[in-house]
């Protein structure tokens, strides 16, 4: 049940914002236990001001002017092999179908408990797994 936030350039077109939320979507689906039909993104395109990321700061080809900022906050904590082949798997598709280089992807991921999420008519979602969904 991750909630994605992908900040980027608003250089970026509507067709590539698509392409970089299906390839993230495919990437947790693959490597993060995230079910196909739980997809919750919010991307918003910011002017270069507004999006200030140092272009050194370990990154050893240097960051271009198109690199962008991908929040996962995740239900649950996932194993270190799980966070390294999302990690891995999200620079691959996002450099084939976008042509993003590894270096200008950075990912930061938070998790919380089912209790701090309500994602309908104010039911909180462990009330919705104790109850089961309401008729």
């Amino acid at each position: 049940m991750p909630l994605i936030r992908i900040s980027l350039p608003d250089t970026y077109t509507e067709l590539e914002q698509q392409a970089i939320s299906d390839g993230l979507h495919e990437s947790l689906v693959q490597c993060f236990d995230v079910p196909e039909k739980d997809r919750f993104h919010i991307i918003e395109g910011l002017p270069t001001r507004q999006l200030v990321m140092d272009p050194d700061y370990m990154a050893p080809d240097g960051r271009s002017d198109a690199a962008l900022i991908v929040q996962v906050t995740a239900g649950r904590v996932r194993s270190e092999a799980q966070r390294r082949a999302f990690y891995g798997e999200l620079v691959k598709r996002l450099e084939s179908s976008v042509g993003i280089r590894p270096v200008d992807v950075m990912v930061v991921i938070s998790t919380n408990q089912a209790a701090e999420w309500s994602f309908s008519q104010g039911i909180g979602l462990s009330q919705w797994l104790e109850e089961g969904v309401p008729s």
